[in-house]
């Protein structure tokens, strides 16, 4: 529900350009936050919220989209239109009880090489597939924090499917951001585009590159995972709010205190437990034998950990032949 209908029920309309402006789109959105983070728009009084919330309430009639309790019966139908979307590995959907999930954070994490992009450039272009295809027949948005990504992956992967390689470029928004703010601006922007447009995939690749090289030393520390706790936070919201599959890659470091075997060196997904708690889905990304990859399912509400094999062609990542 878009949020100029709460004009219908006493907002001003100028209230409600200045919730815009700070990246409120949907009546959800507003409900979604505290009141505390409201009173952070600039013009807002407590008197304002106040009534902004007391509207929100007469507009959502549903008791779950106010926090409310529901039935489990109840719960089970509201996430039948979850979307699983293909990996474009049969392998890899299998593990993942069909593919990547809407109204989820699955995290990605792995070494440097091991796939994690490549992934995000097949899941890009599977989420403009039909249904029927395992896709989402939506857009995608695309945070690229590294520079890793290119164009011509994507039209390689979409002439693998038989899609105009042309269209599926418009259909793929890309924010090529430089700092931990920038990218949270990005997120910000995105969203308005979210409330007027059909999406179904949000990438961050990688989510930590920013918040690991802008906050150094044990000093900070405290202020980078109250900053990246806040950013997962809106991402979960997001998701929810729109139906979304978040698909966040991210990077590992040298693990001093854990055991070595057979020569490898044990590594671990930075972010620490903030980044851990917010993920839904954590899958780990690793090289394997040749030119396999291999998919380890870590953490999942409703999956298994398993092993799935994949390889990376011309046409992005398939199952080994």
């Amino acid at each position: 529900m878009c949020i100029d209908s709460l004009q219908s029920f006493g907002v001003s309309a100028t209230d409600l350009k200045k919730a815009k402006e700070a990246g409120f789109n949907t009546v959800r959105s507003l409900v979604m936050h505290s009141k505390s983070n409201l009173l952070d728009v600039r013009g807002f009084s407590d008197a304002k919220v106040d009534k902004l919330l007391e509207a929100c309430k007469k507009a959502l009639s549903n008791p779950s989209e106010l926090g409310g309790f529901v039935t489990a019966a109840t719960f089970r139908e509201m996430r039948k239109d979850v979307v699983r979307i293909t990996t474009g590995s049969k392998a890899v959907d299998e593990v993942l009880a069909g593919g990547i999930q809407t109204r989820s954070i699955t995290e990605i994490h792995g070494e440097w090489r091991c796939g994690k992009t490549q992934l995000c450039h097949t899941l890009a272009v599977s989420t403009q597939l039909p249904f029927e295809m395992g896709g989402g027949y939506a857009k995608v948005a695309y945070i690229d924090t590294e520079g890793t990504f290119r164009s011509e992956r994507i039209l390689e992967i979409a002439e693998r499917y038989g899609m105009d390689g042309e269209a599926v470029l418009e259909n793929i928004m890309i924010a090529r951001t430089f700092t931990h703010e920038q990218m949270e601006d990005a997120l910000l922007a995105i969203a308005g585009k979210m409330a007027e447009e059909p999406f179904k995939l949000l990438i961050v690749d990688s989510v930590m590159a920013h918040y690991r090289v802008d906050f150094t030393g044990r000093g900070e520390l405290s202020g980078r995972q109250q900053r990246l706790g806040q950013f997962m936070s809106k991402l979960s919201k997001l998701a929810d709010e729109f139906n979304l599959a978040i698909v966040c890659t991210n990077q590992v470091q040298s693990d001093p205190g854990a055991m070595a075997f057979a020569g490898v060196e044990p590594k671990k997904p930075i972010g620490g437990h903030v980044l851990a708690h917010a993920s839904t889905i954590r899958l780990c990304v690793r090289k394997g034998r040749a030119e396999a990859r291999v998919l380890k399912v870590m953490q999942g509400p409703d999956l298994k950990e398993q092993d799935a094999e994949f390889m990376i062609s011309n046409g992005g990542v398939v199952d080994i032949e």
